[in-house]
């Protein structure tokens, strides 16, 4: 990929601690398919919270990528009573995340939410989490398989249905040519409940948990799912590439706009 003229993709990252030291982190595959998978620039944003300027840091992003991660959004962004012992929280996360989306969403940026970021993007627009999916009659268990090697996690693992008339059903035509159901893998055990404002439900599991999302009458490519297609064993998936390939060129998109001083009002989803 060409550095030249390359659009700036913004990453939250995690706040962790390493050796007793507060440290901000990404994994690696997050920012690798934001270049191989958009042809894009990753650029980590520090998990600042509540003291980002996220309007001003919007006007100078090109997109804004939302990744999976260990812990969980905190409940009382969404009433959802309290966690049970042991859930590990990001705080610093949450209170970047949220308000970023909101800022993304309001100006035009390009937005693409994959596992923890589809939940982000629905409880920063109202909606609200299943804490425990697995446990909720008819529900299939979701969560990661630790009895496997690493990289066969990412497998794919159960299907899901894309429904008609969203982003997903053209990026999917391909793999539809028998029906409406794809592979995809699984690593969650939160999920959307109630759905957060304008949002679209582009995919379902064969369980009904909702697996993908859209905003309606977004200004630009704004898509979140609860799999994980960064990975390089589903980065090579023909939907992985289509997403990541419209990603990028909303991405460029925006770029371009910017560049010649345009708002980003004018930049739409194509």
């Amino acid at each position: 990929m060409s550095m030249q003229a390359c659009p700036i993709v913004g990453i939250p990252t995690c706040a962790v601690s390493v050796d007793g030291k507060p440290t901000y982190r990404v994994v690696g595959k997050y920012a690798d398919s934001v270049v191989d998978g958009a042809g894009c620039l990753p650029l980590l944003i520090p998990a600042i919270g509540e003291v980002g300027c996220f309007i001003e840091l919007m006007s100078r992003l090109d997109g804004l990528f939302l990744t999976g991660g260990a812990s969980n959004v905190r409940p009382d962004f969404y009433d959802g009573g309290e966690s049970r012992a042991g859930t590990l929280h990001d705080p610093d996360r949450d209170a970047t995340t949220l308000p970023l989306i909101r800022a993304a969403v309001e100006a035009g940026v390009p937005v693409f939410a994959v596992c923890r970021g589809i939940q982000e993007l629905n409880v920063a627009l109202g909606g609200t989490l299943h804490q425990n999916v697995h446990e909720l009659p008819g529900k299939s268990e979701h969560r990661m398989n630790r009895s496997v090697p690493a990289d066969e996690r990412y497998e794919a693992r159960h299907p899901i249905t894309i429904n008609p008339g969203g982003m997903l059903e053209k990026m999917a035509a391909a793999e539809m040519a028998d029906g409406r159901e794809i592979m995809v893998n699984s690593l969650h055990a939160q999920a959307i409940d109630r759905l957060g404002e304008g949002l679209f439900v582009e995919a379902v599991s064969d369980d009904g948990v909702i697996e993908a999302v859209s905003v309606s009458g977004a200004k630009s490519f704004a898509l979140g799912v609860q799999w994980h297609p960064e990975h390089p064993t589903s980065l090579k998936w023909p939907l992985s590439k289509a997403m990541f390939g419209g990603f990028g060129e909303a991405c460029r998109a925006r770029m371009t706009a910017r560049q010649n001083g345009e708002g980003a009002s004018s930049i739409r989803a194509a």
